[in-house]
């Protein structure tokens, strides 16, 4: 497989392109992160992360595939970004707790001028968690740079998640399958 950029500074996502054998360079620009107040979740995703794949596109003089992401948690229509403090990871986790709500990864591949952009959703239920759990995660694994407050590699996804309906690893930033899957596309068109 020809050799990417990837888009992000997120571990996870770096990760899973090693797992997958995907040869690949880091490339990582500030970009806004904000979006039209009219988009629906699943485009907001691919819109910052279309904001991300366009940043290093101007940046890089390189002829590779460019990949970005973004990540968003949806506990019935608000959106829940990354908290700011350990009082906001606490509050989302408490409403995460015992509810279900949807991870939504935007994907962006820029390729020899191409677009390819997807948002892949899975529902996620937490167990109902009390008091004591939350704050034992917040402390220990303080996940403030985690979209929804948590990761689901993690202690709080062992033993916190009830049930998962969809690609587990799109919760943790990065529907990889898929985006092999496009990149092979990509090869053979």
């Amino acid at each position: 497989m020809q050799a990417v950029i990837l888009a992000s500074q997120s571990p996870r996502r770096k990760q899973l392109l090693e797992w997958a054998e995907v040869p690949f360079e880091i490339m990582v620009a500030d970009t806004d992160e904000s979006y039209p107040a009219h988009l629906p979740p699943e485009e907001i995703a691919v819109h910052i992360a279309r904001n991300k794949a366009l940043a290093i596109q101007q940046k890089s003089n390189s002829n590779k595939p460019i990949i970005a992401a973004d990540t968003i948690v949806v506990l019935q229509n608000d959106i829940i970004g990354k908290p700011k403090s350990r009082e906001d990871a606490v509050n989302i986790l408490t409403r995460l707790a015992g509810n279900q709500h949807r991870v939504i990864t935007g994907v962006v591949i820029l390729n020899a001028g191409k677009e390819t952009s997807f948002a892949d959703v899975t529902a996620v239920e937490f167990h109902p968690l009390t008091k004591a759990q939350i704050e034992f995660y917040v402390d220990k694994y303080q996940p403030y740079d985690k979209a929804g407050a948590y990761a689901i590699q993690e202690w709080i996804g062992v033993v916190g998640i009830k049930s998962i309906q969809g690609d587990f690893y799109n919760v943790m930033g990065l529907p990889v399958s898929r985006v092999v899957q496009e990149l092979v596309n990509l090869e053979i068109s």
